[in-house]
């Protein structure tokens, strides 16, 4: 039977002596829940914990394209798109596209994710050189500007390159590198640090009736699975962030079994991202038929993402979110940071 091991992440001033460091970040750790797919969950003190996933958790991560993760990060979305769920066609000219990614920069942004196909339930595959002719001369347009890391939301290998050639960063891909066998050894190649999700199917039917035996468990192994892979394919550790894929394939309840324990996923040794950014679950809780009525329950989710360590939030609402983050983080430490 195989053991998880989830942090229960503390952060504040009154931290015990024997506590231990979460990845090197802002929060700490006495306990961890032990859990299994046949029994109920356990916990035990941090210091009963085998070497090994104690190292996993308390390693610190080492920086994603030039960002330390000693505090948290947010990534801004920029969907140069018709037809994303939130933004569609809001960005679809590359001159606004990159005067919002300006504006998101200068509200204190840390990353940029540049979109050009939309990941959507239900949409369909953009062809590579029309997904190319849109991010191209945005991520040209933002690297102009000086507008700090950027990286690219895309499952094709043609797509990254010609990115990376105009002078992304990273690479976000919602199918873990498994939709184009060119993409991870395009990214070993150039050493480029890469972020890889979990979906159940892709977008076009991922909504479909989705079905775990432990949504929680099920998404650990596959993210697990897919780093070893991505390894074994010379992409290094330190280099792959692992995003649990709100949204993409998952119901409410999936989505929200997920948040409950979201500090699970620091077992993988790697920097965790979360987009739960306006989606669809925060309109049916909170209210907002809209995205852009979904800010303050996207912000909710956010810190209570931070609770649980983890280090970058994909967000629609960038100057609101880095607000609450600043407030956040003084109120807890009781100083301005």
């Amino acid at each position: 039977m195989t053991d998880y091991y989830r942090p229960l992440v503390q952060i504040g001033p009154a931290r015990p002596q024997e506590a231990q460091t979460l990845a090197g970040g802002w929060g700490w750790f006495t306990h961890v829940e032990v859990l299994a797919r046949a029994r109920a969950p356990q916990v035990i003190t941090a210091k009963d914990l085998p070497i090994e996933a104690l190292e996993a958790l308390t390693a610190a991560r080492r920086p994603i394209a030039g960002l330390t993760l000693d505090r948290p990060r947010v990534m801004g979305i920029l969907n140069a798109t018709p037809d994303s769920f939130s933004d569609g066609g809001r960005h679809a000219d590359p001159q606004v596209a990159v005067a919002a990614g300006v504006a998101m920069r200068a509200a204190g942004v840390d990353m940029l994710d540049v979109g050009g196909e939309s990941t959507r339930p239900g949409a369909e595959t953009v062809p590579e050189d029309k997904e190319i002719a849109r991010i191209v001369p945005v991520i040209e347009g933002l690297r102009a500007a000086g507008a700090g890391a950027i990286s690219i939301d895309t499952r094709k290998a043609a797509v990254a390159e010609a990115a990376v050639t105009a002078g992304a960063d990273l690479i976000n891909d919602v199918a873990a590198l498994t939709f184009d066998p060119a993409l991870a050894p395009f990214c070993a190649a150039r050493g480029l640090p890469v972020c890889v999700m979990h979906a159940q199917g892709d977008p076009a039917t991922m909504q479909r009736d989705p079905r775990y035996d432990d949504v929680l468990l099920d998404v650990y192994d596959y993210l697990a699975e897919r780093i070893t892979a991505l390894e074994a394919q010379g992409i290094a550790r330190h280099n792959i962030l692992a995003d649990p894929g709100i949204g993409f394939g998952k119901t409410l309840e999936h989505n929200l079994a997920l948040l409950s324990r979201l500090s699970l996923f620091h077992s993988l040794g790697v920097p965790v991202l979360l987009g739960a950014s306006r989606k669809r679950f925060i309109g049916t809780i909170g209210g907002g038929a809209a995205g852009e009525d979904r800010a303050p329950g996207s912000i909710a989710v956010a810190l209570a993402a931070l609770n649980h360590g983890i280090q970058f939030l994909r967000v629609h609402d960038v100057a609101q979110t880095i607000q609450a983050i600043a407030l956040y983080r003084a109120a807890l430490a009781g100083k301005q940071l």
